[in-house]
C-alpha cells in the first residue's frame, strides 16, 4: 500500500503568528500614513488570506496596496521567528505524522520567512516540500497549491493524501484539488463554519494525524 500524505497549512494549524501578523498589518498601515479603522478580531478573521486581499478587505486601493504589503514584509522578517510559537501538539503531530507519512507544507505566507521559522522549531526536516504563496499564481482556496505540492512529490491526487488546515480556505482548495481534508481548531476558523465545507472538524493536528494514521477519515 502506498504511504500516506499528509499537507498541513501553518498558521492555525501548526504555528500562531497571530501577535506578528497583527503587529505588522498596523505597521504598514502606520507607515502609509492610513489610520487603521476596524478591529483586531477582523484582521484575526482575515488570516491565511494573502496580503494584498487582506489588505484590500480593509479598503486599500489597488494601486497602493503592494506598498502595504512590502511594509508589512518589511517588518515581519524582523519580528517572525521570535513573535511565533508552536501551537499546543503541534510538533508532537508533526513527529507522529512523519512515522508512517510524507509531509509537506502548504501555506499562503512566503516561503523566505516560512523556512526559517519551521527551522527554529526543529520541523524543517520532516517535511518534503513548502509551498508558500511565492510558488503560485492562485492561492488557496483556489487548488493550485495543493497540486504544486503533490507536483514536487511526483504524486497525483488520491485516497490516501490528507489536507490539514484550520480555515475554510484550506478545506475549498482540498475538496477543489479532490484530496482528503480535515479541519483543525486550533485557529480562526469556526465548527459551523468549517461544517459547511468538511464532515471532519478536530481539535488540533494531533487529533487529526492520530485518526488518519488509524484509518478512520
Amino acid at each position: 500500500m502506498d504511504k500516506k500524505v499528509i499537507l498541513f497549512d501553518l498558521d492555525g494549524t501548526i504555528i500562531d503568528s497571530t501577535d506578528a501578523i497583527i503587529k505588522c498589518f498596523l505597521h504598514a498601515f502606520e507607515q502609509n500614513g492610513t489610520k487603521f479603522n476596524s478591529t483586531i478580531d477582523e484582521i484575526k478573521g482575515q488570516i491565511g488570506y494573502p496580503l494584498d486581499v487582506m489588505f484590500s478587505h480593509f479598503g486599500v486601493k489597488e494601486d497602493v496596496v503592494w506598498d502595504y504589503v512590502d511594509s508589512y514584509k518589511n517588518q515581519y522578517k524582523e519580528i517572525s521567528v521570535e513573535m511565533t510559537t508552536l501551537l499546543e501538539n503541534a510538533k508532537s503531530s508533526v513527529e507522529e505524522a512523519s512515522k508512517f507519512a510524507r509531509l509537506g507544507v502548504v501555506t499562503t505566507k512566503t516561503t523566505k520567512y516560512t523556512i526559517p521559522i519551521l527551522e527554529n522549531f526543529g520541523i524543517l526536516d520532516h517535511f518534503e516540500i513548502v509551498i508558500g504563496r511565492q510558488e503560485v499564481e492562485h492561492p488557496k482556496p483556489h487548488p493550485e497549491p495543493i497540486l504544486k505540492a503533490l507536483e514536487g512529490m511526483n504524486l497525483s491526487p488520491n485516497k490516501e493524501i490528507y489536507m490539514v488546515g484550520d480555515t475554510k480556505l484550506d478545506i475549498i482548495a482540498a475538496n477543489e484539488a479532490n484530496v482528503n481534508n480535515v479541519a483543525v481548531l486550533s485557529g480562526s476558523g469556526t465548527y459551523e463554519e468549517l461544517r459547511k465545507y468538511t464532515p471532519n472538524v478536530v481539535k488540533d493536528a494531533l487529533e487529526a494525524v492520530k485518526l488518519i494514521e488509524k484509518g478512520y477519515l
